[in-house]
């Protein structure tokens, strides 16, 4: 892994997520061995979104993680960087409100969400700390947070297997399916240098989530963090 090519800056990834739009969904469905559905029914359950309350959905892509939040009748909002995704989200959604957003300077006013939630798109936030502070402003007193992201699987031999796939077989694949591989190299990479669990859990009560706790899925291949704003 090299530290340059993680070091990309916010315009940077985001153009690389416009090119990967069209086949996102798609592409991580394969790449997961349909292990996405399971992460989002889980997601899903944990934000426990109810009927008239107000969803942020941060990093949302083409809002494919956000239909479930609204076929319970809450409001949600797609929220996303990449313009990309976005267009691409609007086409087969055209109902939602997708709105383009930086996750470092929300456009939104403070206490305004019930739950906000952001899966595989914390990790791409150049700072997270920050991130994770805004999450706070805007969610309402008493509101919660729901972060699903990839994570350090937490049985050693299974944790190596695991990394060699990510860095071996992962390029391949995505060579196969699609459009633009390199942006899942930098995925993969991305994935491998993120904190563990606890260390994320220590982040969250940083930026002032409180009740701050975590479930690993898949071996903790991911990982769901939930908090709560006092």
């Amino acid at each position: 892994m090299t530290r340059a090519s993680l070091d990309k800056q916010p315009h940077e990834v985001a153009s690389m997520f416009d090119g990967v739009a069209a086949n996102y969904d798609l592409t991580n469905d394969v790449l997961s061995l349909g292990q996405d559905r399971v992460w989002r029914k889980a997601v899903a359950k944990a934000v426990h979104a109810r009927p008239a309350e107000r969803i942020l959905d941060l990093a949302a892509g083409t809002a494919t993680s956000s239909q479930p939040f609204a076929a319970t009748g809450a409001y949600v909002v797609p929220c996303d960087f990449s313009l990309g995704m976005l267009r691409e989200g609007k086409k087969r959604h055209p109902w939602m409100p997708f709105t383009a957003g930086d996750a470092t300077k929300l456009p939104f006013a403070d206490e305004v969400f019930d739950a906000v939630t952001i899966s595989f798109g914390l990790r791409n936030v150049h700072d997270t700390d920050r991130a994770l502070r805004e999450l706070y402003r805007v969610t309402k007193p008493g509101g919660r947070v729901v972060i699903c992201e990839f994570s350090h699987p937490t049985w050693a031999p299974f944790r190596t297997v695991y990394t060699e796939y990510l860095m071996r077989a992962l390029p391949p694949t995505a060579r196969a399916v699609s459009s633009n591989p390199d942006a899942y190299v930098y995925l993969a990479e991305s994935i491998r240098a993120w904190p563990d669990q606890p260390a994320l859990a220590e982040r969250l009560q940083g930026a002032g989530w409180s009740r701050v706790a975590w479930r690993n899925l898949t071996g903790g291949i991911v990982a769901l963090h939930r908090g709560v704003r006092d």
